[in-house]
């Protein structure tokens, strides 16, 4: 369908020549059409990434890519399984971990707490929340000391600091003469942490792994065992692995099951808000319809000479599904180019912008973000690229094929 003389042709039309200026003007806000919402399309998903990215990287500080625990809530013989956990060739590290729910409380301020018992020669390797330490060290973390290191927002809420004292109390209860009460122990806040998640931040108490063991009576069992992998995003795998090799006796289970809930969400999101922004570049392609609708009105004459010349139905329909072709092609180019600077340098885009109009998108007071992230994925900007150039190619082929059916001797009957 397509030879030098047609696509010569359809480039020419695709110029204003003579009474044609209007035309041209159809063409190149349809141009501009695709271009904005191809750029759109990048620059929002890259911040929706970036916004991923971000909180993902939040839940990871405090949830391990994989753990492994028992089905009736205690671990015993966890040394095996870490062991067993790190024989995978994936797995980077492995770490013996106890949580439970408790309250802390300090005078008359009290608040819900997640306690974690962790080994603090071991944590590190699989958790990086001691990276987010604001005050103290978590190698004054010792057993036998109940040193206790708290969230940073919880620390807030009790009015406690370094150095203070603070009174844990757990589910379990004591049984004394006076009745049943509950178990009750002092803690001495010895650091706190922030790790950008008011979840985590307003509610995790760390404490030693001997000292979480003598307050739940747990005596030298555990809660699981938290790994590591040397890449999060096959951690369903991984697990799916191990459960059903050397840990099939015992519940592995992966980062994403956690906030299986929120992950959909962001999914569904992502997906709802591609489908909206691919509108403006439909609506554009439709100005590509109408553009071309108009030249094959305005060119009646000239196919119908083309056609005396000897042009098939096929070379007439290929001229005009060349300019149709050329208008998505330009948008599609400058939108990506467009799209894709925006978003690798939205951390200097933001900032000029910010002092320009003399305001701040992200209030640190109100967000735990205060810059506006990106994250470019490459396969998300060709697959913008190939639906924009599909749209333009198909808005083509009606009027294409109108002009293929124009017949010269009516055409020519008022010449």
């Amino acid at each position: 369908m397509f030879n030098p003389v047609e696509l010569f042709i359809g480039l020419r039309y695709t110029r204003a020549k003579r009474r044609n200026h209007f035309i041209s003007f159809i063409s190149l806000s349809s141009m501009m059409g695709i271009a904005l919402g191809v750029t759109a399309l990048i620059t929002v998903l890259s911040v929706m990434n970036g916004f991923e990215k971000e909180v993902r990287g939040g839940i990871l500080n405090m949830v391990s890519h994989l753990t492994v625990t028992d089905f009736e809530g205690k671990l015993k013989n966890w040394p095996a399984v870490v062991e067993k956990t790190k024989t995978h060739k994936n797995v980077i590290a492995a770490a013996p971990y106890i949580e439970a729910q408790g309250m802390m409380m300090n005078g008359s301020s009290m608040n819900g707490t997640l306690i974690r018992g962790i080994l603090p020669g071991q944590e590190p390797s699989v958790s990086n929340i001691f990276s987010k330490m604001k005050e103290g060290r978590y190698s004054d973390l010792k057993a036998g000391k109940f040193g206790v290191i708290l969230g940073q927002d919880l620390a807030r809420i009790l009015g406690v600091h370094v150095g203070d004292k603070v009174t844990m109390v757990t589910p379990t209860a004591n049984v004394t003469p006076a009745g049943v009460a509950p178990r009750l122990k002092r803690f001495t806040v010895i650091g706190t942490f922030y790790v950008g998640m008011y979840e985590y931040d307003s509610t995790m108490a760390v404490i030693h792994l001997k000292d979480a063991q003598r307050l739940f009576r747990m005596n030298n069992s555990i809660t699981g065992v938290r790994a590591k992998l040397d890449d999060l995003f096959v951690a369903p795998l991984i697990r799916d692995q191990l459960q059903d090799n050397d840990l099939s006796d015992y519940w592995v289970r992966d980062w994403s099951s956690y906030h299986a809930n929120y992950f959909r969400a962001v999914k569904i999101e992502k997906r709802m808000i591609f489908l909206l922004l691919l509108l403006i570049v439909a609506v554009a392609t439709f100005n590509i319809v109408s553009t071309l609708v108009m030249v094959v009105t305005d060119k009646q004459s000239d196919i119908a000479i083309l056609r005396t010349l000897g042009a098939s139905p096929n070379s007439i329909m290929g001229i005009f599904m060349v300019q149709g072709a050329i208008i998505g092609f330009i948008g599609t180019l400058v939108g990506t180019v467009g799209g894709v600077s925006l978003a690798l340098n939205l951390d200097v885009v933001i900032p000029f912008l910010e002092g320009l109009f003399g305001m701040q998108i992200l209030d640190p007071a109100v967000y735990y973000i205060s810059v506006v992230p990106s994250d470019l994925h490459w396969d998300d900007v060709w697959t913008i690229c190939s639906i924009s150039l599909a749209l333009g190619l198909v808005a083509t082929l009606y009027p294409a094929w109108r002009a293929s059916k124009t017949q010269p001797a009516e055409a020519l009957r008022y010449e």
